[in-house]
C-alpha cells in the first residue's frame, strides 16, 4: 500500500472510529496535530485509536512515549504503521 493511500485510510479510520461526523478527510491536514490545537482529540480518543490500529494493522503502541510520537499527525501515524505493521489487513 502506498503511503498516500494509507494516509487517506487512516483519516477515514479516525473519523469513523471516533464518530467525527462533522469532519471530512480533506479537512484533516497530513501534518496537523491530532491532539490539542489540531484535531482536538483527547486521551479517550487515543485509546480508541490504539485498539482500532492494533486490530486493523496488527501494530502495537507499547507506551505513552511511542504513542505521543506516533499520534503527532496523520503523516507520523502512517510512518509508524508502515514501520511496524505485521501484515494484518
Amino acid at each position: 500500500m502506498e503511503k498516500e493511500e494509507l494516509i487517506e485510510e487512516l483519516k477515514e479510520l479516525i473519523i469513523t472510529r471516533l464518530k467525527l461526523e462533522d469532519i471530512t478527510p480533506e479537512e484533516i491536514g497530513d501534518d496537523d496535530p491530532l491532539f490539542g490545537e489540531g484535531l482536538g482529540l483527547d486521551s479517550i480518543d487515543a485509546l480508541e485509536l490504539v485498539v482500532a490500529l492494533e486490530k486493523k494493522y496488527g501494530i502495537k503502541i507499547p507506551d505513552e512515549d511511542v504513542g505521543r510520537e506516533a499520534f503527532r499527525s496523520v503523516n507520523a501515524l502512517a510512518d509508524y504503521v508502515i514501520r511496524n505493521r505485521d501484515g494484518a489487513d
